[in-house]
């Protein structure tokens, strides 16, 4: 994985027409990013975003915004000569196949409010020089930074993506749970979370580990088992792989126990 020098001032698309393919939720805020690159550079036309069944006709790049099960079926149904690419992390390129083909993952989380792409991550790859140079052209209008993703790589590459944001959000559903049951709301954990992931992205994770498993009180890690198996029992397999894997976190050296 390399990330690619970027232009600090990212001009015009080489683009003339991209039609984005499929309408949830990451199709559409692309569309909606691209379209605002769109009216301040009218050389640059966005399609879309489209159905699956949509004939992209007259573009020069079909960006298909589907499940990765539906990309190969997706991209079978357009004809020859236009590039063609997909937002999967994980999916290769030869799904694409017979197309020049690129892909481009944003590595940001999109909701059904939308999401803002300056300055997220986005993997990219592309069969061709021409190809990657589609998919890094699209990247930096939309100021996101770049980084090459090898195929070998992206099922790894997309497995971290994963751990970063959607066990995240299972790992805040469980401490929801429990702050419940002490009449705790989700929202007086906010800033907790926020302040956490902040420590982090700053210090790395060995230094922004604090807590009793960090500190070796082991009679206070047992207290809060025994309240989990109380009041949400099956949150306790849980709470020990968690346990274990911060006692090994807690045993590199640069950890700096608050």
């Amino acid at each position: 994985m390399r990330e690619l020098e970027r232009d600090p001032s990212p001009g015009a698309v080489s683009l003339k027409r991209l039609a984005i393919v499929g309408r949830g939720r990451l199709g559409t805020a692309l569309a909606d990013a691209l379209a605002d690159v769109a009216r301040t550079d009218s050389r640059f036309e966005v399609i879309g975003p489209l159905g699956r069944d949509a004939d992209p006709a007259g573009a020069d790049a079909v960006l298909l915004c589907v499940p990765d099960e539906e990309i190969t079926n997706a991209a079978a149904s357009i004809a020859p000569g236009p590039l063609v690419g997909h937002c999967s992390g994980a999916t290769r390129l030869d799904a694409l196949s017979p197309h020049e083909a690129f892909s481009l993952h944003p590595l940001m989380t999109v909701t059904g409010a939308g999401a803002s792409f300056e300055g997220a991550g986005a993997a990219i790859a592309g069969t061709t020089p021409r190809a990657l140079h589609t998919a890094k052209g699209l990247v930096e209008v939309l100021r996101m930074r770049p980084v090459e993703i090898a195929e070998k790589d992206r099922t790894a590459y997309h497995a971290a993506a994963s751990i970063a944001s959607n066990f995240l959000v299972t790992l805040e559903a469980a401490a929801e749970r429990l702050a419940a049951t002490a009449g705790l709301d989700r929202e007086l954990l906010v800033p907790l979370v926020r302040a956490t992931v902040a420590n982090w992205a700053a210090l790395g994770a060995g230094r922004a580990l604090t807590g009793p498993v960090a500190r070796g009180d082991e009679k206070t890690v047992v207290m809060q088992r025994a309240a989990l198996a109380e009041r949400v029992p099956d949150l306790v397999p849980l709470f020990d792989a968690l346990v274990e894997a911060t006692r090994s976190l807690a045993d590199a050296k640069e950890v700096q126990p608050a």
